[in-house]
């Protein structure tokens, strides 16, 4: 059982992690695009509007299945916990470290979600507001 151990440790946490890097990433990106973008240089609003919401849906993707991929290993931790409780006998550390591992990946899921999803309102809003300034010029 050791390996579902490492496949929680390192599989679901290390792909929370990867998540978070990459939601944080694309974050800066968009934000360093918005300080410099100029709205004048669009032709039209609907080439302005691919600009503005490009990789916002790969943050939003991100947002909605964070909390899922922390349920996951919630649930294979619960499963080690399980298998460990059956296996040998009742040894309270063993069980405290599974129920510890699996409320671990649950916390840490949502903080990406959540995180995920603030970013995700934050350049909406940027591009809303870039859109409007867009009707306004023409």
């Amino acid at each position: 059982m050791e390996y579902l151990k490492f496949a929680i440790d390192y599989g679901v946490m290390g792909l929370l992690f990867a998540m978070s890097i990459i939601s944080c990433g694309l974050f800066v990106e968009r934000i360093v695009f918005y300080k410099a973008l100029n709205v004048t240089s669009y032709k039209t609003k609907k080439s302005l509007e691919i600009a503005l919401s490009n990789h916002l849906t790969t943050i939003a993707t991100i947002t909605s299945n964070a909390p899922y991929i922390g349920l996951l290993g919630t649930v294979l931790a619960i499963m080690l916990t399980f298998t460990n409780m059956s296996e040998q006998s009742i040894e309270t550390s063993k069980i405290m470290s599974s129920l510890a591992l699996a409320l671990k990946t649950t916390a840490v899921g949502l903080v990406v979600a959540i995180l995920s999803m603030v970013f995700n309102n934050i350049l909406v809003r940027y591009s809303e507001r870039f859109l409007a300034v867009f009707d306004e010029e023409i």
